[in-house]
């Protein structure tokens, strides 16, 4: 089954609005590992405007007592990113081309400008025994470079899919991811996917891009959970993972959801 990482940025992101220390995105992280979560994620960023350094060194020690989860920290190498990870050694890293103050990631590497400066950032990485991801945009011709520069896995950048979805080009989209994880795969290549995933789109995704082996998720995640509950929440999203039938995720979502926070849902 593929298995679901929970970001959790936007736990960090409502906290730092205050000077109170709630809500606690250690007591998050438990909730959902506890839920059933396969891992967690976290995202620092230069602006500290979500985790921050203390959190991330928190939620290391925190999955010392979950030693079948993973702890996947991802963001710009190039940003003081490998500074968390010589630290704290997570299980994996995702490297993601985003500028500082972006207001969020929004495309992925781009093989022929920027392969050669991530040499040396794999390299390490793998000396450390941290797994690689790729944030890539769903491109199949892409992938030996990838495969090239030693990296693990790819992580699917899926807006472009979310933003399809539902729509007239949803499939010749959704082809594009089909195409670059069969490209990725027949490579070695591990596949991993997020950006803009929810319970509307995600069983979709999952059935067409097969092989997929884990999603992250953030956003679409935590608004589901001010309705929900976060325990709640996670259980449904993996209950989506585990389904291959598209009706049951719709009745997943809209079962209780009379007025849904995702813009545009039934």
């Amino acid at each position: 089954m593929t298995q679901l990482s929970v970001n959790l940025n936007k736990i960090a992101l409502l906290r730092n609005t205050r000077s109170l220390g709630i809500p606690s995105v250690l007591r998050a992280a438990r909730i959902a590992l506890e839920a059933g979560a396969s891992g967690i994620t976290v995202h620092p960023r230069p602006d500290g405007r979500h985790v921050r350094a203390h959190d991330v060194r928190e939620l290391s020690v925190l999955l010392r007592d979950w030693p079948h989860a993973e702890f996947n920290i991802e963001g710009n190498p190039f940003h003081g990113l490998l500074e968390f990870v010589r630290e704290v050694r997570p299980q994996q890293c995702t490297l993601v081309p985003d500028e500082s103050g972006q207001f969020t990631s929004d495309h992925g590497w781009n093989m022929h400008a920027d392969a050669a400066r991530l040499v040396p950032v794999i390299a390490e990485l793998k000396s450390m025994g941290v797994r690689v991801s790729l944030f890539m945009d769903a491109v199949p011709d892409a992938m030996m470079a990838v495969k090239k520069l030693g990296a693990d896995r790819i992580e699917l950048y899926t807006e472009p899919y979310a933003q399809a979805f539902d729509k007239y080009n949803q499939a010749v989209v959704l082809q594009q991811y089909i195409d670059t994880a069969k490209a990725a795969q027949k490579l070695g290549l591990g596949v991993n996917a997020g950006h803009d995933l929810n319970l509307l789109n995600l069983q979709l995704f999952l059935q067409a891009v097969t092989g997929v082996m884990e999603v992250s998720i953030g956003h679409a995640l935590i608004a589901d959970a001010l309705e929900l509950g976060l325990a709640e929440t996670v259980r449904r999203y993996l209950s989506v993972a585990a389904s291959t039938d598209k009706s049951v995720h719709t009745s997943i979502y809209t079962s209780t959801h009379t007025s849904p926070l995702i813009e545009g849902a039934p």
